[in-house]
């Protein structure tokens, strides 16, 4: 969102991986093209657009946090856990010993590549899950949303003929606070208060917080090939867009 490439070189950096000297945009980066509404709206309701980058970096910050930590326990690794993100990864410890998932470490954080539709990506993890096995996505948002799945569609095709996939996940790891009153949730994240009120409110400023407390939701969506073809639209759109880098790299 709101790029500004000074470079072929910067172009290159920010939007793909070069593997075994051949350059190939990003899936995320890719992605970025979709509209986003609630995003805007945010940025519109901000008090400046200043202020806004600035949660949002922050944000973005505390979120690659906490992926980090849980791929670095999904390696087998004892990490050391920031006390601002605790509740998320006590929850996704938890999670994990009361639930069959199994991965291995050749499985995380792994590069692909679509050589015939020409884009590159990276995996958290493949996953053996309930007995299923196939992609899955760690998310650090407040919602698991529809956009998800054309990532997580796109690193199925590139894999399909290397595994065999039979589902792909999303997995959500978040934070919140309930109140002991009304039990709205409050979401605190790049310094950002957010409350959601599930019925009546207490009264404005009357909310009575308890503790922070993880979250985690895992939902599957085996149904990809649509979402793929979704995802190509996107890709070609992208392109559109970039022809000019694109033509000054030999894309």
């Amino acid at each position: 969102m709101f790029d500004n490439y000074t470079s072929i070189e910067n172009f290159k950096e920010v939007c793909g991986y070069t593997i075994n000297d051949v350059w190939y945009p990003r899936v995320t980066k890719i992605l970025s093209i979709k509209a986003k509404p609630a995003l805007y709206r945010y940025y519109g309701e901000a008090a400046s657009f200043k202020a806004a980058q600035a949660v949002t970096e922050k944000s973005a910050e505390e979120g690659t946090l906490v992926h980090e930590i849980s791929q670095a326990i999904l390696l087998g690794k004892d990490p050391e856990v920031d006390p601002s993100v605790k509740p998320a990864i006590d929850a996704f410890r938890q999670f994990l010993a009361e639930n069959n998932i199994q991965t291995a470490p050749e499985y995380i954080e792994r590069r692909i590549v679509h050589y015939d539709h020409r884009y590159a990506g990276t995996i958290d993890a493949l996953a053996l899950i309930n007995g299923q096995f196939g992609v899955m996505d760690i998310k650090t948002s407040q919602g698991i949303y529809r956009d998800y799945n054309l990532q997580t569609a796109a690193y199925m095709d590139a894999l399909k003929h290397e595994f065999n996939l039979q589902n792909r996940w999303i997995l959500r790891i978040d934070q919140i606070q309930l109140c002991n009153r009304c039990r709205a949730t409050l979401r605190t994240k790049g310094g950002r208060e957010k409350v959601k009120n599930n019925r009546a409110p207490c009264p404005q400023g009357m909310h009575d917080w308890g503790p922070m407390k993880g979250q985690i939701e895992l939902q599957e969506f085996p149904l990809w090939e649509d979402d793929f073809q979704a995802f190509l639209a996107a890709k070609r759109l992208w392109e559109w867009e970039n022809d000019s880098w694109l033509k000054r790299i030999d894309y």
